[in-house]
């Protein structure tokens, strides 16, 4: 059975920075492409980030782009996702997705998501 796991939410001031995980399981698991959405309370799940396991093409929303940075390790099935100088608007329960569709890019269609890992920014 499929499983992404994310972890590494956390509650951090404006202007810090956190790192999230998602590993996938099991090992054998593959996927074309990895994305990261967030879903804050009232508002619907945005699109935050996604990567290629093959090449490492990665695509950004324009809300993240130059502070989160997307990335993957192919031998671990695990991506992470760097945030820097969060905003109290980057608050948000963060989700992880495995998408089998290659093209287009970013996908705009998964097939596996994690539980979730709530982040919140304090201003």
């Amino acid at each position: 059975q499929v499983q992404l796991v994310e972890s590494g939410g956390g509650l951090v001031q404006a202007g810090g920075s956190l790192r999230l995980s998602c590993a996938a399981s099991p090992r054998t698991f593959t996927s074309a492409a990895m994305g990261w959405f967030r879903q804050a309370p009232g508002k619907e799940r945005e699109f935050v980030t996604a990567i290629r396991w093959s090449g490492g093409r990665t695509s950004y929303a324009d809300s993240v782009k130059g502070r989160f940075t997307i990335s993957r390790d192919n031998a671990k099935n695990t991506v992470y996702l760097q945030m820097n100088s969060l905003k109290p608007e980057d608050t948000a329960v963060y989700y992880c997705a495995a998408s089998s569709i290659i093209i287009p890019f970013p996908p705009r269609k998964y097939d596996y998501w994690g539980q979730g890992t709530q982040v919140t920014v304090s201003s």
